[in-house]
């Protein structure tokens, strides 16, 4: 088939190079200029496990095409996916922007029958709002369908996640455009769930704000395990065993964050306000998330009384390991307090860097720590639970390593001389 994809972003670009793995003729547009440009000359502007190649690929096959002339392809392509970005307002709700600049676009670029397929995550109503918009625009209502298909892809894993998916979301108004939307992937095995515009669209929200609940709740148990001398590890191992519960989303640490789940738990609560509904246990997994970083402050207080000029080393910048996005990073947030205490922070990522006057950033592991006070570990990468800690231990000034995301063994970090100190870790 032939599939306009706008937006190259991150949900966009992915779903571009892997539908046009599936053996579609697939044109991503975008109006960043430079971004296509880039694209074109084999360039990614995003990290993703196996994007890259994929993306290399396809466009030597003739299946994978960029641009900047949005216009043009929406008014040739019968399929259009829109996968912009829709960042939040200040007051919490979903800032629909790009979404209504594309639906305006294909309002005045409409030429025969089109499939609008809506990727990006968008309040629930936003679908039928957008029909409403096309009629009113005075598109003929048997001229398109609006079909919701929400994206379940976790950074890191995306491209495997778009190829092996869990399921299959289609919110449609009749079965023709759903099936129209169902082909797009048929060489794909996952269960497939139908349901209303409204239904997707709501899908998507639950599961984000589900799998945060889950963050937040081992967080606030980890909190418990500490007052109470016990180990949030063996906690984490008896609700993994239960089969209702099993060990995803299970590991305490700094809090979640990233491009989706903070946003969309917002835009989540503020349209069940906008109803006069109260979601209080969502606002409870917000209020623990903001407050984690909290948690770590007072443990380094406790054990540097005076941290002003102390030189503490964080490692991970990134929201979570394998990724290179810094949206809403626990770890920047973190790095922020430190230096309003008066910390001398020094940073290490292997994939992110922060930008900042206010801090020295390194390209090497272990130097990152020379002659430092303090090491947080701020993010999980890999190569952090790999360390050399007897060479880090070394090349510090002081001893207390403060694990914020609790992978380092206890036991491994005393050895080599380090005063581990974690959450709910006896």
């Amino acid at each position: 088939m032939d599939i306009c994809v706008v937006g190259a972003g991150y949900v966009g670009l992915t779903t571009s190079a892997v539908l046009a793995e599936l053996g579609h003729r697939v044109t991503c547009v975008d109006q960043n200029k430079e971004k296509t440009d880039l694209l074109n000359q084999g360039g990614i502007p995003i990290y993703e496990e196996g994007l890259s190649s994929l993306v290399k690929e396809n466009t030597q096959k003739k299946r994978l095409f960029f641009s900047d002339q949005v216009m043009i392809h929406l008014s040739r392509h019968p399929i259009i996916l829109i996968a912009v970005g829709t960042p939040p307002n200040e007051n919490g709700s979903t800032n629909l922007t790009f979404v209504k600049n594309v639906v305006q676009l294909i309002a005045k670029s409409m030429h025969g029958h089109k499939t609008i397929v809506i990727k990006s995550t968008v309040p629930p109503g936003t679908n039928e709002w957008i029909i409403r918009t096309l009629i009113n625009q005075g598109v003929d209502r048997q001229l398109f369908d609006v079909v919701s298909n929400p994206e379940f892809l976790k950074e890191g894993t995306a491209v495997a996640d778009s190829l092996h998916p869990h399921r299959i979301v289609i919110g449609a108004e009749n079965k023709q455009a759903a099936d129209r939307v169902r082909s797009l992937f048929k060489n794909i095995d996952a269960p497939v769930i139908h349901t209303s515009l409204t239904g997707a669209e709501l899908i998507k929200y639950a599961s984000n704000a589900f799998l945060a609940a889950k963050i937040s709740f081992i967080n606030e148990i980890s909190r418990i395990c500490d007052v109470y001398g016990a180990d949030i590890k063996d906690v984490q191992k008896g609700l993994a065993a239960d089969p209702r519960i099993n060990p995803y989303f299970l590991n305490a640490g700094l809090g979640y964050g990233g491009s989706c789940f903070p946003k969309d738990l917002s835009a989540l609560i503020y349209s069940a306000e906008s109803k006069s509904l109260d979601p209080v246990l969502l606002k409870a997994v917000t209020q623990v998330n903001e407050t984690q970083i909290d948690i770590y402050l007072h443990k380094l207080i406790q054990h540097i009384p005076e941290p002003r000029n102390k030189q503490i080393t964080v490692w991970g910048l990134t929201f979570k390991p394998d990724t290179d996005d810094l949206r809403d990073s626990q770890s920047i947030k973190l790095i922020r307090q430190l230096l309003q205490i008066g910390c001398s922070v020094h940073t290490y990522d292997p994939m992110a860097d922060l930008n900042s006057a206010e801090v020295t950033g390194h390209r090497e592991l272990y130097a990152s720590v020379r002659q430092s006070d303090v090491l947080i570990i701020a993010t999980e990468w890999h190569q952090f639970l790999e360390a050399d800690l007897e060479k880090v231990k070394k090349n510090m000034r002081g001893n207390l390593l403060l694990d914020c995301r609790n992978v380092l063994d206890p036991a491994r970090a005393k050895k080599h001389g380090f005063h581990y100190v974690g959450v709910g870790r006896s």
